[in-house]
C-alpha cells in the first residue's frame, strides 16, 4: 500500500517533489495506436489478421505460379492493394485524429481549487 505524496508548488520542497515524482506516471493521456516507426508493419499485422486479406493473399502468391495462373500477375494483386490501401489511409486519419486530440487535451489548462 504506497501513499502518493503531493506537494505544493512551493521552491523549499522542489527536492522532495522530485524524488516522490519519479515513482508515478503523470497524467498525459494519449490514445492513439501507432507512432510513425510502427504504423505500416503494425497495421500490416492486423489487415493480415481478417481471414479476407489473407484469402487474397493466397490468391496472390498462388497466382505467381505458371502451372495455376488464371490471370495475370498484376490483376491478381489490386483486388488486395486497393482493399488494404484504403483501410491503411483510413487508420492512418483516424490515428492523426486521435493524435489531435491527444495534443489538445494535454496542453489545455486546468484549474486548482483550494479551501
Amino acid at each position: 500500500n504506497k501513499w502518493r505524496i503531493v506537494f505544493p508548488n512551493n521552491g523549499r520542497q522542489q527536492k522532495d517533489w522530485d524524488q516522490a515524482a519519479r515513482f508515478y506516471s503523470g497524467n498525459r493521456i494519449q490514445t492513439t495506436k501507432y507512432t510513425w516507426l510502427t504504423f505500416l508493419p503494425q497495421n500490416l499485422f492486423e489487415q493480415f489478421h481478417r481471414l479476407a486479406n489473407l484469402y487474397f493473399l493466397f490468391l496472390v502468391v498462388l497466382n505467381w505460379f505458371p502451372q495455376v495462373e488464371v490471370f495475370h500477375r498484376e490483376i491478381t494483386m489490386l483486388p488486395l492493394i486497393a482493399v488494404l490501401l484504403a483501410i491503411t489511409v483510413k487508420d492512418a486519419i483516424e490515428d492523426y485524429r486521435k493524435y489531435r486530440f491527444d495534443k489538445t487535451i494535454n496542453s489545455s489548462k486546468t484549474g486548482v481549487y483550494d479551501k
